[in-house]
C-alpha cells in the first residue's frame, strides 16, 4: 500500500536511484505518476506492505518499504529493478549505476563516474568538506541522517 513518507518507520528498507542528469520538470511530473502507478500495485497483495517514495533534486528516485509485516522478496526487488530498467529506457538515463558518486557543488548535484573521483580530488574540484551522497544507505534512519554528508565522514574518505 502506498503510505505518505512519514507513516514509513525508521527501519524501513530503501532503495536509491541516482539519475545520470537532472530531469527536467516535465518529466518529474510524468515519472512521479509512473512512480505512484507502480507502488499502488507493487505487493497489492498484501494490506499490510506500507511502502513510499521520495524524489529529491530532481535527480535522486528513493523507495522506501516497511517491511515489517511483508518482506521484501527477491522477486519483487526484481520487479521494483524490471520498473527502474523501464525508466532507464524511456528517459535515457542511468539510474542503476552504483559505481559514482554524487556531490554538492553550491546549489548543484553533481554526478560522476567513481573512477574520476582522484581527478576530482587533485584539481581540488571537491574536497573532504564537499557534500556526498551516500547511495548506498540501507534504512530510512540512516537515510535520514547519513546520505547527505561531508566526504571526510562518508566512505569516499579512502579517497582523499
Amino acid at each position: 500500500m502506498f503510505v505518505d513518507y512519514d507513516s514509513i518507520s525508521e527501519e524501513a528498507k530503501v532503495w536509491i536511484y541516482p539519475s545520470s542528469r537532472k530531469f527536467y520538470d516535465t518529466e518529474i511530473e510524468e515519472i512521479e505518476h509512473k512512480i505512484k502507478i507502480f507502488l499502488e500495485n507493487w505487493k497489492s497483495e498484501y494490506e499490510n506492505f506500507k511502502v513510499s517514495y521520495q524524489f529529491l533534486y530532481k535527480r535522486f528516485i528513493i523507495f522506501f518499504a516497511d517491511e515489517k509485516l511483508s518482506p521484501v522478496s527477491n522477486l519483487d526487488i526484481d520487479v521494483m529493478v524490471s520498473f527502474i530498467l523501464e525508466l532507464q529506457s524511456d528517459y535515457e538515463v542511468t539510474l542503476l549505476d552504483k559505481m559514482n558518486v554524487c556531490f554538492k557543488q553550491g546549489e548543484f548535484v553533481q554526478y560522476k563516474e567513481l573512477k574520476d573521483l582522484k581527478t576530482l580530488l587533485k584539481n581540488k574540484a571537491v574536497t573532504e568538506k564537499t557534500i556526498v551522497f551516500d547511495n548506498l544507505i540501507t534504512n530510512k534512519f540512516d537515510f535520514e541522517n547519513y546520505w547527505e554528508i561531508p566526504m571526510e565522514e562518508s566512505w569516499y574518505n579512502r579517497f582523499l
